[in-house]
């Protein structure tokens, strides 16, 4: 790629996680991001169609980059707590930027998005999984009930890789068919 493309693109889109850190993405326009970027709007849209496609870019590239961090997740049949572990460590390796991105209305894409695509992942070495309800209410228990359990630690100021643990051992009791 062409390096005054290259610049353009990473001036657009620091003005908009710049911007995006300080307010709601439905208050962001381009002309004050492109004020920012020192760029004319023709340049942005050049790019991008409107603010809403670049922040999807954005959240879809990020979304892709902790999927790709979690190793094995056919260790759904295997272990678990382990795969639980590393989608919470995935999760929270990306946190500052997460919390830019998907903040205000945008959060419950990123659960969305995470529940789908992990599944996708899991059912592509576990097919049968995909036809069975009772798996796949499991699944979504572990991961967006696991998302939502930990956002509420953090807010308790619960130390992070003690919030994964708990959450590691519920998944797997959960996943086993146990009782807690």
């Amino acid at each position: 790629m062409d390096l005054r493309i290259q610049k353009t693109q990473k001036s657009i889109i620091n003005a908009f996680l710049e911007l995006r850190s300080r307010k709601p993405i439905e208050k962001i326009t381009v002309t004050e991001l492109a004020e920012l970027a020192v760029i004319n709007k023709a340049t942005f849209y050049k790019h991008y169609r409107d603010i809403y496609d670049l922040s999807e870019s954005l959240e879809n590239e990020m979304i892709a980059s902790i999927l790709r961090s979690i190793p094995e997740p056919g260790k759904i049949l295997s272990d678990p707590y382990e795969l639980t572990m590393d989608i919470f460590h995935a999760i929270t390796s990306q946190s500052q930027m997460l919390a830019i991105l998907f903040s205000g209305s945008r959060r419950s894409y990123l659960i969305q998005q995470l529940d789908m695509q992990i599944k996708e992942m899991i059912f592509r070495e576990c097919p049968g999984y995909k036809n069975d309800l009772e798996k796949n209410a499991q699944l979504t228990f572990i991961i967006q009930g696991g998302f939502y359990a930990f956002l509420e630690m953090k807010q308790m100021q619960v130390d992070t890789e003690h919030a994964i643990d708990i959450l590691s051992r519920i998944s797997k009791s959960i996943a086993e068919g146990g009782s807690w």
